[in-house]
């Protein structure tokens, strides 16, 4: 998206507007720190475009009711963070199950449990990874800046309408709460390149949701317009009905995963900064990859060539691209306020078992010298 519109707010505020500009008509949640300004914000807006938002009793049923709203063709929107990720588990395992489009997005603080409310923290990743049990493929954006915040919300939704399923958009407290300067495309831009989810138009009787492709989602046309068919959070076969048909259910979980795994070319996005004669590359993501800009403006300061490498869709991650630039690149150090949690990742994907890292967590963020002085330390 082409940035065309000045504006000055925070992450939280952007969010619930990328929502509203995306299309999104209905809101269900409950406040929880440090997400609250998300609800605040749409509450205010979606009713002078028509839309609902509701407070629910609970996290629990905040996801509940926005799964509702996206059964009857409506874009639908949850925010929360770490501990409401918790709570909305089993009813994300619906989603993808029933293969229902929405978003939620998760404001990270220090967890586990209550944790540090009010503080930063990048805890949630690997739970962004696998959200519920069972076997599936999680789809999970990472905004690095303020306008992120917006576009990643606006990516978000039309990546959940054209996979059916979930998609999860990490902010952190940080960012979240940064107060500042962005640009954003119009929402007339927006609302262009919006992509609706597909639906079945021929007879009521040859209707099957679930009939489809090995790489393809389901065809849930809204509810209450005359075609037939089941939700259920069981196996079922092409019509949603429950089974335990050998073969359908082994095609139905195959199916979850490799309508993500086929196409991930139409998810994949990354940012590299400064890499092109990198000898030093950091990988960072939200919060930290801005610090980690800084750390790499006074390393080449100093003579070291430094990069930054930062991963936009966390999951599935960039692997092939991570392993191409560890292949050539020797000093590798990931940065995170986590204790390693996509560490992890970029050690399976490439290979290697000497990546570095920097790691924090005590609520606190990690600073530009922090990053040039572990840096020195270790290369």
């Amino acid at each position: 998206m082409s940035a065309t519109r000045e504006v000055i707010s925070t992450g939280n505020e952007l969010a619930a507007l990328a929502a509203i500009d995306a299309g999104c008509m209905f809101f269900g949640g409950y406040p929880l720190t440090p997400s609250s300004e998300v609800m605040h914000v749409i509450s205010d807006l979606l009713p002078k475009k028509g839309g609902v938002a509701i407070q629910m009793e609970d996290e629990i049923g905040g996801i509940c009711c926005v799964i509702g709203a996206a059964m009857s063709g409506k874009r639908a929107l949850t925010a929360t963070s770490g501990p409401g990720m918790s709570l909305k588990a089993e009813n994300l395992g619906l989603a993808q199950m029933a293969e229902v489009p929405l978003v939620c997005v998760n404001v990270m603080r220090g967890g586990p449990s209550t944790g540090l409310p009010t503080r930063v923290s990048q805890g949630d990743i690997l739970q962004s990874k696998n959200p519920s049990h069972g076997d599936y493929k999680s789809i999970t954006l990472c905004a690095g800046n303020l306008a992120e915040c917006y576009t990643e919300v606006v990516r978000a939704f039309n990546i959940a309408d054209r996979f059916m399923q979930p998609v999860i958009v990490l902010l952190d407290e940080t960012l979240g709460h940064m107060h500042g300067k962005a640009m954003l495309p119009t929402p007339e831009e927006v609302e262009a390149g919006i992509v609706p989810r597909k639906t079945f138009d021929g007879p009521a009787e040859e209707y099957h949701p679930y009939e489809c492709g090995p790489t393809d989602p389901a065809v849930l046309n809204p509810m209450f317009q005359g075609y037939r068919y089941h939700f259920t959070g069981l196996h079922h076969d092409k019509n949603g009905f429950p089974t335990e048909e050998i073969e359908t259910c082994r095609k139905l979980i195959q199916r979850l995963e490799d309508k993500v795994e086929a196409h991930k070319d139409e998810i994949e996005s990354y940012e590299e900064f400064m890499m092109d004669d990198a000898e030093v590359m950091i990988i960072a993501y939200g919060s930290v990859s801005l610090a980690a800009k800084e750390a790499i403006r006074h390393l080449r300061e100093d003579g070291i060539k430094a990069g930054l490498f930062r991963p936009i869709t966390i999951w599935p991650s960039p692997a092939e691209k991570i392993k191409e630039h560890t292949d050539k690149i020797k000093n590798v150090m990931v940065v995170e306020l986590n204790i390693g949690q996509f560490h992890a990742e970029v050690q399976r994907a490439s290979s290697r078992l000497d990546i570095e890292g920097l790691f924090k967590v005590n609520g606190r963020p990690i600073s530009p010298y922090e990053i040039v002085e572990k840096v020195k330390e270790v290369f």
